[in-house]
């Protein structure tokens, strides 16, 4: 990767509908030569997909909450099994230190927050868990 291919993946990342020829023109570039690059990273998988970014609209009203997982010993694989298809969860990383994983969840209600916190609770090798919930975002560098 290159100067260009990091410029081209910060403009797709603050406008991936940005149409090539506009993004050609702010890089400096042909046209041409960002349609090759585009193709390039996706085929190398530098770029993964395309998404779409919720509005302060929708996202304003959802309740986000971080929530510090401790497994027993050789259960994380079951712990994960069990946490994929759960829509409320976002993300899952594992760590290192005190906390086992750190998960991402979000919740459209209270209600429906304590309902998966409390199925998240209750996954056979899940030792404890701490939840944190955001109240406000200060700066989003994704965004």
């Amino acid at each position: 990767m290159d100067e260009l291919d990091r410029n081209l993946l910060a403009a797709l990342a603050a406008d991936s509908s940005m149409p090539t020829a506009r993004m050609a023109r702010q890089l400096g570039v042909a046209r041409s030569t960002i349609q090759a690059r585009i193709e390039r990273l996706e085929r190398t998988d530098v770029i993964a997909g395309y998404t779409v970014r919720l509005g302060e609209t929708l996202e304003g009203r959802r309740i986000r909450a971080t929530v510090l997982v401790h497994v027993e010993p050789r259960s994380t694989p079951g712990v994960l099994q069990r946490l994929k298809p759960m829509p409320q969860v976002e993300t899952c990383h594992t760590t290192t230190g005190r906390t086992d994983m750190i998960l991402q969840l979000v919740a459209e209600t209270t209600r429906e927050l304590d309902e998966t916190l409390d199925r998240i609770g209750g996954i056979p090798g899940v030792r404890d868990t701490e939840s944190l919930i955001h109240l406000s975002t200060k700066f989003d560098r994704r965004t």
